[in-house]
């Protein structure tokens, strides 16, 4: 009898463990070209808002519940302020932004410059050891990948489009430094024990400074509800649901029951999935420039956090929408 228990725990945690992969694999790999179809219609900063603002409120009701809850104190929100906008307005924001320009596909592969950023910012900052050759040749080859990604795009021959793509490139590489930035300072700032109830404060932290930005910049007084397409919605809904709810919480059970390198490997699958889905979904196109630029950046992100380093150093995740530090050090993609 004993037996058969252990056989069905061991299963049931192997289902729940395939399921969580893939939910950090896929579903926040499909995120970028959820958010290219949530912008259609839907003004960005507005929409990511939005999304961050019901997603951090249900996050934290439910951590209202869990048996490691404190009440926050002003010190915590602080933190949640400060981490939220650099991550959800400076980072995801920006990626947003960026979409209105590039495809869904060269967006995520660029955010995989943050692995870079985070390194260097853990050597600057928070003085730790510093990067030994095979980190800097990582960083390196890295760049030459962005390189050839950016000389690889289709630009239909007009100028003012390939000006606008380059302006969109740039915008999500500043993005990719605002999320390393945000990630580096939730490390030594205090938050909550409960790290649900932290990626709650900041997402929700992040949605109003979003919200507000997005009135500075005049979106809501062209936003006209009647205007919005079946897409957006289902690109909103999308986003909230599987990125930021389903996607954090999967993402959030990994991290204890998970080798964390293992965990950490959805920031080298997330770009293959946005690439196959803009691709099958969306029409975008693809080059063989960029494919070996793409395969480029994704080997100097191995490279780079392989390296035998100081163990306590922050993992590399990417930028995905829903990507927020937890108390333990993790990041949570941009995108997400």
């Amino acid at each position: 009898m004993n037996t058969e228990i252990i056989k069905f725990n061991t299963k049931r945690n192997l289902i729940i463990l395939i399921a969580a992969f893939a939910a950090i694999y896929i579903l926040w790999g499909s995120t970028y070209l959820a958010i290219k179809y949530a912008i259609e219609t839907l003004p960005p900063f507005l929409m990511a808002g939005s999304r961050f603002v019901v997603a951090g409120l249900i996050l934290m009701t439910w951590a209202r519940f869990a048996k490691d809850y404190e009440r926050p104190k002003a010190v915590h929100w602080k933190t949640s302020f400060v981490v939220g906008t650099l991550l959800l307005l400076g980072g995801n924001g920006g990626v947003v932004f960026a979409e209105h320009y590039i495809s869904s596909s060269l967006a995520a592969l660029l955010v995989a410059t943050e692995p870079f950023w985070i390194v260097l910012l853990s050597w600057l900052w928070l003085k730790k050891s510093r990067p030994n050759l095979k980190t800097i040749l990582g960083i390196a080859i890295g760049f030459f990948g962005v390189w050839l990604l950016i000389n690889g795009q289709t630009t239909n021959n007009a100028a003012n489009i390939g000006s606008m793509q380059f302006f969109g490139t740039l915008a999500v590489m500043a993005a990719a430094l605002s999320w390393a930035t945000g990630s580096i300072y939730g490390l030594r700032s205090p938050v909550p024990k409960s790290s649900l109830l932290t990626a709650g404060m900041q997402m929700f932290s992040g949605g109003l400074v979003l919200l507000v930005f997005s009135l500075i910049m005049g979106e809501w007084s062209t936003f006209i509800i009647a205007d919005v397409s079946a897409n957006s919605w289902f690109g909103l809904a999308y986003l909230m649901i599987f990125g930021s709810l389903i996607g954090f919480t999967a993402y959030s059970w990994l991290l204890k029951n998970a080798q964390p390198e293992m965990v950490a490997t959805y920031a080298y699958v997330n770009p293959i999935v946005a690439v196959f889905l803009g691709w099958l979904i969306a029409g975008e196109s693809f080059t063989g420039q960029m494919l070996i630029g793409a395969g480029v950046i994704v080997g100097s992100v191995v490279l780079i956090t392989s390296h035998d380093g100081d163990k306590n150093e922050p993992a590399t995740d990417e930028i995905h929408e829903s990507n927020i530090p937890a108390k333990t050090g993790k990041a949570l993609s941009a995108s997400a």
